[in-house]
């Protein structure tokens, strides 16, 4: 005969097991999502709230309000904060997750510039559910920020439902820091744009856009492998540009760089970064 037991507490113990496997399993995902956060993605450079001078408010998190008063728009960064009234409290996963990858809301509205969407798209599918799990175990800040106003139109769509998208393996070092790249949108600043305010593909990573602010201006560099761009640069002087905003020739970078969340970029990532970046296709610097 079957101890009885014998056999609760067995059961018991599989119970114990599969919760602590579980339990061990979403600290891992949130500790994932938090890196990618709080280094190469950097969602705080622009969610985070701030103060009257644009120091970040770190008290009040991803509470949102940051503006972005610039020809064709007023936007304001969202509160994604789990609170129910000002925030993402209400939003599922899966709406959470549509909102970051395709840019569409739960109600259906499309989520405009500056919102990296494009980029985005490329996000795997564990490391979004990183992200949104991170999300989720923020606190709840109640903040109401100002709905934003385009003039320019806005798509109707990002392109179709993304799924099934897998994260690059790091054997494959440049691959893998293209993936990087792309959920870090890089290149978002780092391309110029036409007079329809698109990147020119062209000129990939050939910088020369201006971000007005209260720094004064700054202009994005050339990323590419060109003289105008990072060929005389060794690995190490590109790494301290990125993380502490730093030029080659001691000169100190301006915002919008977010130096304060890739500062905490790994070394692997690091390398792979750069990899890619030494692997494009070498272009001219596109500013004045």
């Amino acid at each position: 005969m079957i101890n009885k037991t014998l056999l609760a507490s067995a059961t018991a113990v599989l119970l114990s097991t599969a919760a602590g496997s579980a339990l061990a399993q979403k600290d891992a995902r949130i500790e994932r999502g938090r890196y990618l956060m709080d280094s190469v993605v950097a969602c705080g450079n622009c969610h985070i709230a701030r103060g009257e001078k644009g120091a970040p408010l770190f008290d009040k998190g991803l509470s949102g309000g940051m503006v972005f008063d610039i020809p064709g728009m007023k936007a304001v960064a969202s509160n994604i904060t789990p609170d129910p009234e000002t925030g993402i409290g209400k939003w599922t996963d899966a709406q959470l997750a549509k909102a970051i990858r395709e840019g569409v809301r739960p109600d259906g509205t499309i989520i405009g510039p500056p919102m990296p969407v494009e980029f985005y798209r490329d996000l795997s599918d564990a490391d979004l559910a990183a992200i949104v799990a991170y999300l989720r175990a923020q606190p709840a800040v109640k903040n109401t920020v100002a709905k934003s106003e385009y003039k320019i139109p806005l798509p109707p769509n990002y392109g179709p439902p993304v799924k099934g998208v897998k994260t690059p393996s790091q054997k494959n070092t440049v691959q893998y820091g293209k993936y990087l790249a792309q959920i870090g949108h890089c290149m978002e600043c780092h391309t110029p744009r036409d007079q329809k305010g698109q990147l020119v593909k062209a000129q990939w990573g050939a910088g020369g856009q201006v971000f007005p602010g209260p720094w004064g201006e700054s202009v994005a560099r050339n990323l590419t492998p060109h003289e105008s761009g990072l060929k005389k640069w060794t690995d190490e002087e590109i790494a301290k540009v990125i993380r502490e905003g730093v030029g080659r020739d001691g000169t100190p970078r301006k915002p919008p760089m977010a130096f304060g969340w890739y500062k905490n970029i790994n070394d692997t990532d690091m390398k792979a970064l750069i990899a890619y970046l030494r692997s494009m296709k070498p272009v001219a610097f596109a500013g004045k």
